[in-house]
């Protein structure tokens, strides 16, 4: 989701009154995160108490339809780790409510998150100039999304939200259905800062940060239990509909450690502290998802971090039947997307797509374009690496084995001084 910087204030008397105004649930002050493809096929949790996830199905931008190929293997993941999944949608439809039919038409058939779990419309780009019909287009979609079985959320932040929607006939038809973002700043944010909660009626999560970890992830809070929705009694609600992603990562959650597999993608406990070696492991490596690349007795080997880790100290994110050799992907470029992004998401480099693709010069893609590669997703492929705060070339290439001029080659960099945190390195 776009992230900005927010300037309201209120005290912290508000959380209290909305998480009070209503039932007691188990998740209210339940903290969690939310994902689009830049969280990649499994996406990552900040800390070992974040209790739920939303994942992007895909959206509309005023018409062109972009799906999210990473949506399902996040729901999946999210439920292997005994989360609650929701789900939302990137919901720019302006006025218009043809466009708003035609995004539900394509997306609530593709929703694998349990009946009743919210599905969330992501509304905070291309308003119309007509208050009113914004209202309308919004109000239309979250109908639909009740009538399908599921609880309807408004997304976006406060000044957008008074600038072009009338957000009292909102939540006077979906009482406590916002989900409002507001921080302060880009620095490590771990729980709510309430002097910056918005003052705004109706809130039932509160968006706190989009620096929960350093390299990037948001930080969402649930003020009013709302994250229960679909896992009553701490079980997913069976939905009428087939949603292989939920029972995917239902198996996945019962892979005891003696049944971990080469080719299985695992994620690291947060619980865990040493490598097998007895070197500690660092938080941040927690956050991330990882292949299997071998199994020795009770340990395993990780593939980016090259790892040994106790089999009790990873949890299974799939069964490893997504690792079929001959499967074909394909992602539809949007603005802002790289050749070098694709790939990372994919688990491969941009030289293997360009070369698939057909493409003379890969930093000429464009909006529209379909991307497509095929290729065994078990197989060596490029490793990735997330830059930090602090960083440089030089410094992540002594400390991942490499030089810099190979990361410069293999990543497309015009300017070696120029990197971020949270921008994604194949070496």
């Amino acid at each position: 989701m776009k992230k900005v910087i927010k300037k309201a204030a209120i005290g912290m008397v508000a959380f209290f009154v909305v998480a009070a105004s209503g039932p007691v649930f188990a998740a209210v002050g339940d903290q969690g995160v939310d994902w689009s493809k830049y969280n990649g096929d499994y996406g990552n949790f900040g800390y070992d108490h974040d209790k739920f996830a939303f994942s992007q199905v895909g959206g509309t931008y005023g018409g062109l339809f972009v799906d999210q190929a990473t949506y399902s293997t996040q729901v999946a993941s999210a439920i292997a780790q005994g989360k609650r999944a929701h789900t939302y949608i990137w919901y720019q439809v302006g006025g218009s409510q043809e466009v708003a039919k035609a995004a539900l038409d394509r997306y609530l058939p593709k929703i694998q998150t349990p009946k009743n779990s919210i599905v969330a419309l992501d509304y905070e780009s291309g308003a119309s100039g007509d208050k009113q019909a914004n209202t309308d287009a919004i109000l239309y979609g979250m109908r639909r999304v009740k009538a399908a079985g599921y609880t309807p959320m408004y997304y976006s932040y406060k000044p957008y939200t008074l600038a072009n929607v009338n957000y009292k006939q909102i939540i006077k038809e979906f009482p406590n259905s916002l989900w409002i973002a507001a921080y302060p700043n880009y620095e490590v944010t771990p729980v709510p800062n309430y002097s910056f909660f918005p003052s705004m009626d109706g809130i039932s999560v509160f968006q706190f940060t989009s620096t929960y970890v350093a390299g990037g992830l948001d930080g969402n809070v649930d003020l009013t239990g709302i994250t229960d929705k679909g896992y009553e009694g701490g079980n997913a609600t069976k939905p009428d509909t087939d949603t292989p992603a939920t029972d995917d990562g239902k198996d996945a959650n019962e892979v005891t450690p003696s049944e971990i597999q080469k080719c299985m993608t695992v994620t690291i406990k947060f619980s865990a502290t040493n490598y097998s070696t007895g070197q500690a492991i660092p938080k941040w490596v927690k956050e991330n998802s990882y292949k299997v690349l071998q199994k020795s007795g009770n340990k395993v080997l990780l593939d980016n971090i090259m790892s040994w880790v106790a089999a009790s100290d990873v949890q299974a994110l799939d069964t490893g039947g997504s690792n079929s050799t001959g499967k074909t992907k394909t992602h539809i470029v949007q603005s802002g997307d790289t050749l070098s992004g694709i790939a990372s998401n994919w688990g491969t480099n941009w030289q293997e797509l360009a070369r698939q693709n057909s493409l003379s010069n890969p930093n000429m893609i464009y909006s529209g374009q379909v991307i497509r590669f095929t290729g065994d997703q078990s197989g060596a492929t490029a490793r990735a690496y997330t830059v930090r705060s602090g960083d440089n070339l030089s410094s992540i290439a002594s400390r991942l084995g490499t030089t810099v001029q190979s990361l410069v080659s293999m990543n497309g960099i015009s300017n070696p001084n120029l990197i971020y945190a949270g921008q994604t390195l194949n070496y």
